[in-house]
């Protein structure tokens, strides 16, 4: 497995396989994938893009992290920063690098790939703070909080609901850059192009 830094154009290009794997890591029904294309689309174009994507020796996309710069007018910014206090809001939001996503196809899973994407992803980061969301109680993402512990992670809102999602989600944070904090075994960073 090779990972690899992506630029907007190269996550466009393999948009069929980002969706894919997005879909088969989050269990969702192929018309909600469809909504998802469009949106990636817009998010490659946003201030401070960047992308991770691990490749198997034949070129298959294993698993993909992106993120952006967290700012005013983004949906997820504005719904965050509505259930923050004034104090919350200055630490976490003011200068925020936001994972959007951050996904790892099931067959993939458990190799260590999700902690080098994370990795990779906020080494390359802007910003002072990091923010991300995740279900709550979905057992199939269990691997997710306890990579995002390791990685430092804490709560910052626990029990929001997004509007037209039924589930209810965590917001968790930490502070940029990465430190010792990060978990050492996941040292790899990107190798190659």
């Amino acid at each position: 497995m090779r990972l690899v830094p992506w630029q907007p154009d190269d996550m466009l290009r393999r948009l069929d396989d980002v969706v894919s794997v997005y879909g088969e890591a989050m269990g969702y029904r192929p018309a909600l994938l469809q909504t998802r294309r469009g949106y990636i689309g817009a998010h490659v174009r946003r201030a401070g893009f960047r992308a991770v994507a691990t490749l198997t020796a034949e070129g298959q996309l294993a698993g993909f992290g992106y993120g952006y710069t967290s700012g005013p007018g983004q949906w997820w910014h504005d719904q965050v920063r509505a259930a923050l206090g004034e104090p919350a809001r200055q630490r976490w939001l003011s200068d925020c690098f936001e994972v959007v996503e951050l996904h790892v196809r099931p067959s993939a899973q458990g190799h260590g790939i999700g902690a080098r994407q994370l990795r990779a992803l906020l080494s390359m980061a802007g910003g002072s703070t990091v923010l991300l969301s995740t279900p709550e109680a979905d057992e199939q993402l269990s691997r997710a909080w306890r990579l995002y512990r390791r990685f430092g992670y804490e709560d910052v809102l626990r029990h929001f609901y997004f509007p037209g999602d039924e589930r209810a989600f965590a917001i968790l944070g930490r502070s940029l850059p990465l430190t010792e904090r990060a978990p050492a075994e996941d040292a790899p960073g990107i190798v190659g192009i």
